[in-house]
């Protein structure tokens, strides 16, 4: 004797398509693929503003080195020039101010989307 495994009331196709609820079949993958594109699209701004700080600690570490190499130099300047280049930045300006000097660097960064900004760091250093 065979028996059915479908309700009574509940049409002959029911069992095999999903019955009522057959009109949302796939819903599940749209809303997957939609939030993996959400989250490439958080990850990507993540990627490109943390790009950003770590170039920015990088010209204020080029900066106080800078600084410091003019401040025990005798010509400031031009010391605090090869200093920012050895840690890939590019002097801006140079202030001996007395026994002081005041230093501006600046570095290249890829901001979203590749695009290229300048990131400027300033320091001043002295005798302690």
């Amino acid at each position: 004797m065979r028996r059915s495994t479908r309700s009574a009331g509940a049409s002959p196709g029911a069992a095999r398509d999903g019955g009522a609820g057959s009109s949302e079949s796939g819903s599940a993958t749209v809303l997957a693929v939609a939030f993996a594109g959400v989250l490439v699209f958080v990850a990507l701004g993540l990627a490109g503003a943390v790009g950003v700080v770590v170039d920015h600690r990088r010209a204020q570490a080029a900066a106080d080195l800078a600084a410091l190499a003019g401040a025990a130099a005798a010509e400031p300047c031009s010391a605090a020039g090869r200093i920012a280049a050895a840690n890939g930045a590019r002097l801006v300006a140079c202030r001996p101010e007395g026994v002081e000097v005041v230093v501006t660097v600046s570095v290249r960064s890829r901001a979203w989307a590749g695009r290229i900004v300048r990131i400027t760091a300033d320091a001043r250093a002295g005798p302690g």
